[in-house]
């Protein structure tokens, strides 16, 4: 049986637990608001848009012009929910947030770049004409033992958003890669050493083919003989 939702203009609530109720009972997953949507809804706030962002280290996903270049600058995107942070106990902030100084020490300590595909702040993606820009990421990590720990990365905004609501379970990928064929294995930790992978010529003509449209693919099959 459902429960019915508390109403997002109890002023009981905090501000965050409002403004998550806000976006279920008012804008809908999927859809779209402004900046001044948000601050008509709450005009006695000052702070809105600081405690709406809040939500993102609970699950909430909300997308902006940097995620989503379909979207203007003043707007936003509600993609998901997350955590019921109006439910008792699910809305307190976790205690591994960082402070301003350990956020600006993790950011030198990566040499002001992501983590994951190396892109550096004002850098133009190769398919579109959003600019990167970093941001520090927590990451739920399960650890031998059964364990799990909130770690921190640095990435950019298209590569922070691929991993939100993502729990990287270390345990099983050590068992993973530990199944791999000699080779494989050996080829694995060139990479880790070298900290990139290196394509071999056969993956780059196999991306390129990938890339092909189903017509012009088949002419480079009847090419290959």
């Amino acid at each position: 049986m459902s429960t019915a939702l508390p109403s997002w203009q109890d002023s009981k609530l905090g501000t965050m637990k409002r403004a998550a109720l806000w976006l279920v009972q008012v804008v809908g997953e999927g859809n779209t608001f402004t900046k001044t949507d948000l601050r008509e809804a709450f005009p006695e706030v000052a702070q809105i848009d600081r405690r709406m962002r809040d939500l993102r280290d609970f699950a909430w996903r909300i997308d902006t012009n940097r995620e989503d270049i379909d979207l203007g600058t003043n707007e936003q995107r509600f993609v998901q929910r997350g955590a019921p942070v109006w439910e008792p106990g699910r809305g307190t902030r976790p205690k591994s947030s960082i402070t301003v100084t350990q956020r600006r020490e993790l950011l030198a300590s990566h040499n002001y770049t992501c983590h994951s595909c190396g892109a550096t702040p004002g850098d133009t993606y190769a398919d579109s004409e959003i600019t990167a820009q970093l941001d520090v990421a927590r990451r739920e990590v399960r650890l031998p033992g059964g364990k799990t720990d909130i770690q921190y990365v640095v990435e950019c905004n298209r590569c922070r958003v691929g991993g939100i609501g993502t729990v990287y379970d270390l345990p099983a990928l050590i068992s993973e890669a530990a199944s791999l064929p000699s080779l494989e294995l050996d080829i694995l930790r060139s990479w880790i050493r070298q900290d990139s992978r290196s394509l071999s010529s056969a993956e780059r003509i196999w991306a390129k083919y990938r890339a092909l449209p189903p017509e012009t693919r088949q002419t480079f099959r009847d090419s290959l003989g």
